[in-house]
């Protein structure tokens, strides 16, 4: 399809999405990288994992955003004594039917917010993950497809480490984004402090619906990648697991495990929710630098010797980009 074509394709559709910023910035002061990077996922079919010290307005953002598309929103609390049916749910004996029924747990919702994800333990996690990846669960003997879209927030602290579990890697790899939250500006904190202490609560009105998101869907699948573009993203998968191929020996002391072929099925997949976001119908190198590092920064896992040296796996995606050749 002709690129001009895919480009006004994209004008029609994207036109939502103004509306939508906007009715979510009625209620939520800044974090406009969080809001975008959600959108990504949203519009991708990507979960996503938010890092960020608690009070950064996570929670409130997923909810907002759930009220401003109309759709169904479910929060739920992760702690150490969670049961994996507290979230599929479990099987009932109904007296009155003389049967058992299923009932279904708060997975059944288009945006699940599961807060504070690393408080649960692993059997609890492994649930998730089904839901996740196949999206479906099992509840007894009978398997339910979750609703579309369907989306996992995830919300994790890093300072407390008190009886929290680390996400196991192959968790990690089922989020497509894992964004870290910071702190607002000193003058968006001045508008957070003002308007939260009015007294008044303002909530988000439905200004798109659940059908605009599939039809975006639908528009994302043609935006036009170059073959140049899809090299690229490649070397870029390709040198977080062998970085001397791309002269980068310093960096292969430090990195134990590259990322997996999953994250050159994400990093297309949100190259092109973001240049629809920017309402392009085709894909440049700087999207796949603007969202590469929140792609990477989970998947490539350090090694001791990279602890010892204080470095993160942050820096040494963003060496990789800094050292790779944009078409």
């Amino acid at each position: 399809m002709d690129v001009r074509v895919i480009n006004e394709m994209v004008q029609q559709q994207s036109a939502f999405v103004d509306n939508l910023t906007a009715e979510v910035g009625k209620v939520i002061v800044g974090q406009k990288a969080m809001v975008e990077r959600i959108l990504i996922g949203l519009l991708a079919g990507g979960h996503v994992l938010l890092e960020g010290v608690p009070g950064l307005a996570k929670t409130l953002t997923v909810k907002t955003l759930a009220d401003s598309l109309a759709m169904r929103f479910q929060r739920i609390q992760f702690t150490p004594d969670l049961l994996p049916a507290d979230i599929v749910g479990t099987v009932i004996y109904n007296q009155n039917r003389g049967e058992f029924v299923s009932k279904k747990g708060p997975i059944f919702a288009n945006l699940v917010l599961a807060d504070e994800i690393n408080r649960a333990p692993a059997k609890v996690q492994s649930a998730l993950l089904e839901a996740m990846q196949e999206r479906q669960v099992t509840v007894g003997d009978e398997t339910h497809s979750l609703p579309d879209p369907f989306l996992v927030m995830a919300t994790q602290n890093p300072i407390e480490h008190e009886g929290t579990y680390a996400l196991p890697e192959a968790q990690l790899d089922r989020f497509m984004l894992m964004v870290k939250v910071g702190y607002p500006s000193k003058e968006d904190e001045r508008s957070i402090m003002d308007r939260m202490t009015t007294g008044t609560t303002v909530r988000a009105a439905a200004v798109a619906t659940p059908r605009q998101i599939a039809e975006a869907r639908s528009v994302l699948s043609q935006i036009y990648i170059d073959e140049k573009i899809r090299d690229y993203i490649v070397n870029i998968v390709h040198a977080t697991r062998d970085p001397k191929a791309y002269g980068l020996a310093e960096l292969a002391d430090f990195i134990e495990y590259g990322a997996s072929p999953r994250a050159s099925i994400y990093l297309n997949l949100a190259a092109r929710a973001h240049a629809f976001l920017r309402r392009r119908g085709y894909v440049t190198p700087e999207d796949i630098k603007a969202i590469g590092v929140d792609v990477l920064r989970h998947r490539v896992i350090l090694t001791y010797e990279a602890e010892a040296e204080e470095m993160t796996s942050e820096q040494v995606v963003r060496k990789l980009f800094e050292h790779i050749e944009v078409p």
